[in-house]
C-alpha cells in the first residue's frame, strides 16, 4: 500500500485525463468528418503528448518533486479501487431497483 499524496493524485488525473483524450481522440478521428476528424487527431496528439511528457517526468527525470511518484503502484491502487467503487455501486443500484420494481 502506499501512501497518498498530492503528486499521486495528479498523476491519477493526468494519465486519466490523457487516456480519455487519446480514446476520444481515435473515435473522432475515425468516425467523425470534416473538422470533427481534424479536432479528433488534434485530440490524440495532445493526448500523447500529455502523456509521454508526464511518463517522462516521473520515470526519468531528475526533478525532485517527480521522483518520488511509483507510477505503477498508483495506477493499479487507482484501477483496484475503482473496479471496488463501480462494484459496490452496482450492487447498491440492483438492490434500489428490485426493491422499486417487486414493491
Amino acid at each position: 500500500m502506499i501512501d497518498w499524496d498530492i503528486m499521486s493524485f495528479l498523476t491519477i488525473v493526468v494519465f486519466v485525463f490523457a487516456v480519455v483524450l487519446l480514446i476520444a481522440g481515435i473515435f473522432s478521428a475515425y468516425f467523425g468528418s470534416g473538422k470533427s476528424r481534424t479536432y479528433g487527431l488534434l485530440m490524440l496528439v495532445a493526448g500523447l503528448i500529455v502523456f509521454v511528457i508526464w511518463a517522462y517526468l516521473i520515470g526519468w527525470s531528475d526533478i525532485e518533486l517527480f521522483t518520488n511518484v511509483h507510477a505503477i503502484d498508483v495506477m493499479v491502487d487507482a484501477v483496484i479501487n475503482f473496479l471496488a467503487i463501480l462494484l459496490g455501486a452496482l450492487i447498491a443500484i440492483g438492490i434500489f431497483l428490485v426493491a422499486v420494481l417487486k414493491s
